[in-house]
């Protein structure tokens, strides 16, 4: 229905009969209870659904409507879809001032007179305290109701009521010729994600202000955006939502099609013929400096766009209001009227309950299916996309194919998921920042921003602004440690472009991740019987649980940047000295057999020595004082060391010092209390003060896990 009319029977026959009419008349598809429901039905239900069927409810309030229960039903109701589906309310005040509505006197008064005293005299007390629990709601969906922008007969056409009737008919044209945007089926989590939009346009301030509604591909920003649209466009004098701008902009003449849409929906008539782009900016200056509007811009990738569209901010009528979703953090910088909103991820519940609406048909799993919807949930990671898509395939299949889906998304990601996430990927600049991307995917995701950004600068790339560049298009996150972390998904993405390079041969891929599939290829390049074949360029090698005793010395480690042997059998790291002037991180973690430290002269370029946890460690080099850029020094739990080397105190650019859990230790260099570097120094649970300044805070360093792999050319 375009229409749902609400009205008391003491305006059936005259003033609502001539409204319907009138509607019809003017091509209205207009529901009224006694034309439209069938002997035998539920009234009740069938009017619920005609309201959330209709694109407006008309309120008519008379002197009577506030006797009539069936009335305050359909009241609640309308306001009920009001909130959530943006049905659109338009009350009318036959005879009645909206005053009396909304305080409940004179005649709606003495209706309410008549619903307490049944209150006071039913004895039954579930009873009583339901029908206090509807009085309450009845009370305030009238004051609710009567705030609402609304048409009086005597205010409006002075009594006259065919030419208020035609006033009437008027509103409902401009109202229904907007365009309402279809919204998700099931709309789990949309709410609360609106709820700060929703204030935002419903206030009363006449700033011309923008939000921006910012997050990563399928976490809904477009749903938002559509929800919040349908919810408040009716309060505009004008309005307009520019779908899938990226994608739109892309087709010959694209921006001056869409700034043709743009005029179209706020001056209510056909398209204008438009030749440049120039030219549109002139015509939407002129549209929306008239009349307040409401503009989102769906999908927004290029501040062209913005320009073409916006222009500049100036042009607005007072309380307009402008919405824009994107995945480009960096297009809204510029442009600092913009409130970011960014999208957060369905939580357990919520996924769950999205999850199951569309594999189920209902609000929880079956019994049976309900450990396998977990784990898909898990897999999902809260994106909405993910869980409809997952959902739509799953349905209805047996428990088998279900275990067989879940195994093949562990080593290919569904397709359509990833063709929607990689348009962020694909809207990279340059190889460089694809690159970027690509390395993080396969081998970063939860390491230390410090780490990821030495050991990529080494290999050629520009790290720092290549990671601002991938935040920006939510590619990544950067957690309050300081660790680069990536959603699950987005992670699957990445390495399903990479496997994609070669799907059925790993070798021929431009990096490999998977521990078997690292050691069937570095097996086949035959590094038994000595290491000429080994990788001379690599950059970074993490080999947690090194079986030999000490590194071979002919092993081509001279462009490592970092050097990860956590958990290792290393008793010593080599025989002899060794070279390698560009490692800036040497993490020995855990080694609990290793002994002795190497001669530290080669390593000039060392930024951090983590020695966590070796427990055997007698003593740490002198040559430690070549250490000209050590910053962070961890020797935690290493029970058997006796001294720290004097020489420590000679390492002008150390900031961390760890010797918590150094039970053993007994000769402690006094230098170091004049070290003005030194900002965090932790010893068996406190912070000592030296005459420099030095941090109480806890320092927990990363201590990894035991892994094999990978080797990272």
């Amino acid at each position: 229905y375009h229409v749902f009319l609400s009205f008391r029977g003491d305006t059936r026959k005259a003033f609502t009969d001539h409204l319907y009419t009138a509607l019809d008349q003017a091509g209205y598809h207009t529901f009224r209870d006694n034309n439209e429901i069938e002997r035998g039905e539920s009234i009740n239900s069938e009017l619920e659904k005609a309201i959330q069927q209709s694109r407006i409810s008309i309120i008519v309030f008379s002197k009577d409507y506030a006797s009539s229960k069936a009335c305050l039903y359909e009241l609640v109701t309308i306001l009920q879809c009001r909130r959530t589906s943006g049905h659109v309310v338009l009350p009318i005040f036959y005879d009645v001032d909206p005053t009396v509505v909304r305080n409940q006197t004179d005649s709606f008064s003495e209706a309410f007179a008549g619903y307490e005293e049944k209150l006071k005299a039913e004895t039954n007390y579930g009873r009583k305290m339901e029908l206090a629990k509807k009085v309450r709601v009845w009370r305030e969906a009238l004051k609710e109701v009567a705030d609402l922008a609304g048409m009086s007969l005597q205010n409006e056409a002075n009594g006259q009521e065919s030419k208020f009737i035609k006033q009437i008919v008027k509103v409902i044209g401009d109202k229904l010729s907007r365009t309402i945007m279809s919204v998700a089926m099931y709309p789990v989590g949309i709410r609360s994600r609106a709820k700060a939009i929703n204030l935002w346009l419903q206030d009363a301030s006449m700033d011309v202000s923008a939000h921006a509604i910012w997050g990563m591909g399928g976490l809904g920003k477009t749903t938002i955006a559509k929800y919040v649209y349908n919810l408040n466009f009716h309060i505009f004098a004008g309005s307009s939502f520019l779908a899938n701008i990226r994608e739109v902009s892309k087709q010959p003449r694209g921006l001056i099609q869409l700034q043709s849409q743009l005029l179209s929906d706020i001056l209510k008539r056909k398209k204008d013929r438009i030749t440049t782009v120039d030219e549109g900016i002139v015509k939407i200056k002129d549209a929306i400096c008239a009349k307040r509007v409401l503009l989102v811009l769906d999908d927004v990738d290029d501040v062209e766009q913005l320009n073409a569209i916006l222009g500049m901010r100036d042009w607005f009528y007072p309380g307009s209001k402008i919405i824009i979703t994107t995945r480009h953090e960096w297009l809204l910088k510029p442009h600092a009227v913009y409130k970011i909103h960014e999208i957060e991820k369905l939580d357990d519940e919520e996924s769950i309950k999205l999850f199951s609406w569309h594999a189920f048909g209902q609000e929880h799993p079956t019994e049976q299916y309900m450990e396998h919807s977990k784990r898909v949930v898990h897999h999902c990671g809260g994106l909405p996309l993910a869980l409809q898509v997952l959902a739509s395939f799953l349905s209805r299949k047996t428990l088998d194919i279900w275990d067989s889906a879940l195994a093949k998304l562990q080593a290919i990601p569904n397709s359509q998921i990833i063709e929607k996430l990689k348009i962020s990927y694909d809207s990279l600049e340059d190889d460089h920042d694809k690159n970027l991307f690509l390395h993080i995917a396969c081998f970063f995701c939860g390491e230390d921003k410090y780490f990821i950004i030495k050991v990529l600068d080494a290999c050629g790339f520009y790290s720092y602004i290549g990671i601002q560049n991938l935040v920006d298009r939510c590619l990544l996150t950067i957690n309050d440690e300081d660790k680069i972390m990536m959603h699950q998904l987005i992670q699957d993405m990445g390495r399903e472009i990479v496997r994609q390079e070669s799907p059925k041969e790993p070798g021929k891929r431009s990096r490999l991740w998977l521990h078997q599939q690292s050691y069937s290829v570095l097996k086949e390049m035959t590094l038994a019987g000595g290491y000429k074949n080994f990788p001379k360029k690599l950059r970074w090698l993490c080999w947690h649980g090194f079986n030999l005793k000490s590194i071979p010395i002919e092993l081509p480690l001279g462009n490592l940047v970092a050097l990860d042997m956590s958990y290792s059998k290393l008793e010593r790291i080599w025989e002899g000295t060794k070279s390698l002037g560009a490692l800036k991180v040497l993490n020995l973690s855990y080694s609990r057999k290793l002994m002795e430290t190497p001669d530290f002269s080669g390593f000039r370029n060392l930024e951090r020595l983590i020695l966590k946890g070796c427990q055997s460690l007698l003593g740490v080099s002198e040559t430690i004082g070549f250490l000209e850029r050590l910053a962070l020094l961890n020797l935690e739990d290493c029970k058997n060391l006796r001294k720290l080397p004097k020489n420590v105190s000679l390492l002008q650019l150390l900031e961390t010092l760890i010797i918590s859990g150094c039970s053993n230790l007994d000769e402690f260099p006094t230098e170091l209390t004049e070290m003005e570097s030194l900002k965090v120094f932790h010893a068996d649970g406190y912070a000592m003060k030296s005459s420099s300044t030095i941090s109480r805070q806890v320092y927990q360093p990363r201590v990894p896990k035991p892994r094999t792999g990978p080797i990272t050319p």
